[in-house]
């Protein structure tokens, strides 16, 4: 009997042990369904677009070149260039066909090829957006792309008249409608949103807004703040040297760190700016708290005491880059950095408002450390997206999500106004480009046309601070309490 448990257990153990061996790669492997859509012109144009769903049905993605041939005689034509994993997109050229446009599948199995940021061009400029490329059996490779973000490259209005259906208003520019968007559901999967003219304080539009979540590095648009209240108050300066700690190296070491950093180097205050808001470098977050502040821990007292002077009631800080924090109890407890959209409406408006040079450093797509001989990137997709976009922060963790605070200029013909975008908690970072990106272009439509449409909650205005007498307290409230109940 004892025999025959031990190879009962035995085969247990194997197969327990074939099973984590195989999982891991089916549930790495792509899933596209190869399908059909019916597309018109407002011009009279019609046809078939072939289609893939990646990984979800109706996470849909369109034939470039099927709607560049629908498109061929119109106002929003555009010529084609594709490879292996490059596109090059020419809006207002005129498409050559290669004989593979608006037919059905030759094959019926599923492709496997992956969704990427492949190389994409929009009139010889880069441009980031997610899209399939696949080899189709003419030996012609064609691209696979979201109608919102064809929408966006083209400003061209999209809408489904039917089920299974699209039709293209080329003559109509893209409109987004955030309360239709909600209605639909679109925000389900995000935490919150918030978009708003940071000169005046008008928004534009509320989605959850006033609740706490994890911000992740976006934390670091504070430790940005602090530093340049540092140099302001003249304690240090762009120039001045500081020398890397242990601790520093030690995170830069670590899986969270992104720039090599050893201990005895010496790095301006400058760089670790361009490190911390670029690439979003914890090592250079964590350089500057103790520059300033001696220590880790005495900087984040300073992070919580200005979130506090700002009025940002619903936000707490517990490090200086937006990693998470685990506590020295016995059973530690895992903590993140949390604000709600509307304080970090507040913390942005107040860092534009009084250090606009910020710009100077998070409109930068790239920069070179030159004490390291470092050249970085900036993690902000729409900085290629948008001609309008001045930065500001991205930040990404497993609790917080993929985040993004969006700061665009614009001008009403007397001054420059900043508008920005929040984005709170978004599945991935494909996600979190897609919705910020229709968000900044509603940002813009809104303020240079108007809000046309009953905002979700009503249009509002943030004070510099809530209100802290009692009397204020309950009358904000109650106010709060209508409009909720109203929407």
């Amino acid at each position: 009997m004892k025999t025959i448990l031990q190879k009962i257990i035995s085969i247990i153990i194997l197969s327990v042990i074939l099973a984590c061996s195989i999982l891991p790669i089916r549930a790495a492997a792509s899933f596209e369904i190869p399908g059909i859509c019916q597309m018109q012109t407002d011009t009279g144009t019609a046809g078939t677009v072939k289609t893939l769903d990646y990984d979800y049905d109706y996470n849909t993605y369109l034939s470039l070149r099927d709607i560049a041939m629908l498109l061929k005689d119109t106002d929003k034509s555009f010529s084609l260039e594709i490879t292996n994993n490059t596109v090059s997109l020419d809006p207002g050229n005129v498409y050559v066909p290669v004989g593979v446009e608006n037919a059905p599948w030759e094959d019926e199995e599923n492709p496997d090829i992956s969704l990427r940021r492949n190389e994409f061009k929009v009139n010889g400029e880069t441009v980031f957006y997610y899209t399939l490329i696949m080899k189709l059996p003419s030996g012609d490779y064609d691209c696979f792309m979201m109608a919102a973000d064809l929408a966006m490259i083209l400003d061209v209005n999209i809408t489904v008249p039917v089920a299974g259906s699209l039709q293209i208003h080329t003559q109509d520019p893209l409109c987004i409608s955030p309360v239709s968007l909600e209605q639909a559901g679109y925000f389900y999967g995000v935490n919150s949103v918030l978009v708003g003219d940071a000169t005046t304080g008008e928004l534009y539009y509320q989605y959850q807004s006033d609740m706490s979540y994890p911000i992740a590095s976006t934390s670091k648009l504070m430790t940005c703040l602090l530093t340049m209240d540092a140099i302001s108050e003249g304690q240090i300066s762009l120039e001045e040297l500081v020398t890397i700690s242990d601790a520093v190296e030690a995170l830069s070491a670590s899986d969270d760190g992104v720039i090599p950093l050893e201990a005895g180097e010496q790095i301006t205050v400058q760089e670790l700016l361009l490190g911390a808001l670029l690439p979003s470098s914890n090592e250079c977050a964590l350089c500057l708290a103790e520059s300033i502040a001696g220590s880790e821990e005495a900087f984040v007292q300073m992070m919580n005491q200005k979130a506090k002077d700002l009025g940002l009631s619903q936000t707490i800080f517990f490090n200086c880059n937006g990693l998470p924090y685990y506590t020295e109890d016995f059973i530690p407890s895992k903590r993140q950095n949390s604000m709600s959209a509307e304080d970090m409406f507040r913390l942005v408006s107040y860092l534009l408002k009084v250090y606009p040079q910020v710009t100077d450093f998070t409109s930068l797509e790239s920069a070179t450390l030159e004490s390291l001989e470092l050249e970085v990137r900036n993690t902000n997709p729409l900085l290629h997206n948008l001609p309008e976009v001045t930065g500001l922060k991205t930040g990404t963790t497993n609790k917080a999500g993929a985040c993004l605070v969006t700061s665009l200029t614009a001008d009403d013909g007397t001054m420059e106004h900043d508008l920005v975008v929040i984005v709170l908690g978004t599945e991935d970072s494909i996600e979190r480009g897609r919705v910020s990106g229709l968000l900044a272009r509603y940002a813009l439509n809104a303020f240079y046309t108007g809000i046309e449409e009953p905002e979700a909650g009503g249009a509002a205005q943030i004070s510099e601070n809530l209100p802290i007498h009692a009397d204020a307290a309950v009358d904000w409230v109650l106010r709060t309490a209508r409009k909720m109940e109203n929407y």
